[in-house]
């Protein structure tokens, strides 16, 4: 059994075939594929956070949003860049995202992803402490924002405030209850998803990762997780953790999905670099009837290693279609590999 997700990355444009023309589209589109897919018993509605361009950016207001008019669905970010937060004001604003959800929210944090403008946290205000780098920067804001989340009083209260303070040191309102356990990191390396579990953080693996010693990317990202669900009993944390991955999957069940995917290429692991110096591998996409689909994805190690698999799906081909395509992976492939 595993629950099972979508993950969109809310882009936008004014491209003829696009139902998302605009930022508005993307936004209450989003809404509707999260009430639809709980209907249709997805778990889970993530969505990708970037800056300085035409795709989902500050995700707080949307989940709220989508809190308020769902019920059981899980709620979550993949990732926040914490390179660009302030930890405090963002400990009120997962709070309230928290509890208008009622306790749903699944937050995904990192230090992020190079992004559209060079050192974009510069224009949010944002500068390095001496000898850190903007990795250094992103975990230590992280790990400010895990403390901050634990509720604990920390700041001095005024003498005389404009209302009643209770006694003590001030905490930070609104205190979501149990939303410590919640965070996830999203680790490009091993060594940043041992950290994770050192922090007692869940673990975010998405199609990419640094490419570490040249074996496949299914196979290096379970070993991956296995460093991370080592870390986590050695650390003696309580629970288990969780751990999702990310896929890009395809049932070709009709014509529409044969047009869109059926002519699919990228079914071959590839190289690239998402940084100068940091060769990383991209993870294949699966496109395939059924049959073949199911065949395929019982031989990804880390998909077996997992207990989250976040689907990205196609958000700018619209709701209905977005709906199919998770409705077929509920129907003709996840009861064949034993995920329902």
């Amino acid at each position: 059994m595993k629950k099972i997700g979508f993950l969109s990355f809310g882009h936008w444009s004014k491209h003829p075939a696009y139902s998302t023309q605009t930022a508005s589209d993307t936004l209450l589109q989003s809404i509707d594929l999260a009430v639809a897919a709980e209907e249709i018993g997805i778990d889970g509605a993530y969505f990708r956070v970037h800056h300085f361009a035409n795709q989902l950016a500050s995700p707080f207001p949307l989940l709220s949003a989508i809190g308020a008019k769902t019920r059981t669905i899980e709620i979550g970010t993949g990732v926040i860049d914490m390179r660009y937060e302030n930890p405090l004001y963002m400990v009120e604003d997962a709070g309230a995202a928290d509890l208008i959800s009622e306790g749903r929210l699944q937050l995904g944090i990192s230090r992020g992803s190079p992004e559209q403008v060079i050192d974009g946290w510069r224009y949010f205000g944002y500068e390095l402490v001496e000898g850190e780098t903007d990795a250094d920067m992103g975990r230590r804001k992280a790990l400010e924002f895990l403390e901050k989340l634990k509720g604990k009083g920390f700041a001095e209260p005024n003498p005389y405030p404009m209302f009643p303070n209770p006694p003590g040191l001030l905490r930070l309102e609104p205190h979501a209850a149990g939303l410590r356990d919640r965070i996830w990191w999203g680790a490009a390396s091993n060594a940043t998803a041992v950290w994770a579990a050192h922090n007692r953080m869940h673990l975010q693996s998405s199609t990419l990762k640094y490419d570490e010693n040249g074996k496949p990317f299914h196979i290096q990202q379970a070993e991956q997780i296995r460093l991370y669900k080592a870390a986590w009993k050695e650390a003696g944390h309580p629970g288990e953790p969780r751990v999702s991955v990310s896929r890009s999957i395809f049932a070709l069940v009709d014509d529409l999905d044969q047009y869109y995917f059926g002519q699919e290429s990228d079914r071959a692991d590839k190289i690239g670099f998402i940084e100068a110096d940091k060769r990383a591998i991209f993870g294949r996409s699966y496109a395939a009837e059924p049959d073949q689909l199911v065949k395929e994805l019982a031989q990804d190690e880390a998909i077996q290693e997992a207990d989250t698999v976040l689907l990205t799906i196609p958000n700018t081909l619209g709701v209905d279609y977005n709906v199919h395509v998770l409705s077929a992976i509920l129907e003709h492939v996840a009861p064949e590999l034993g995920w329902r």
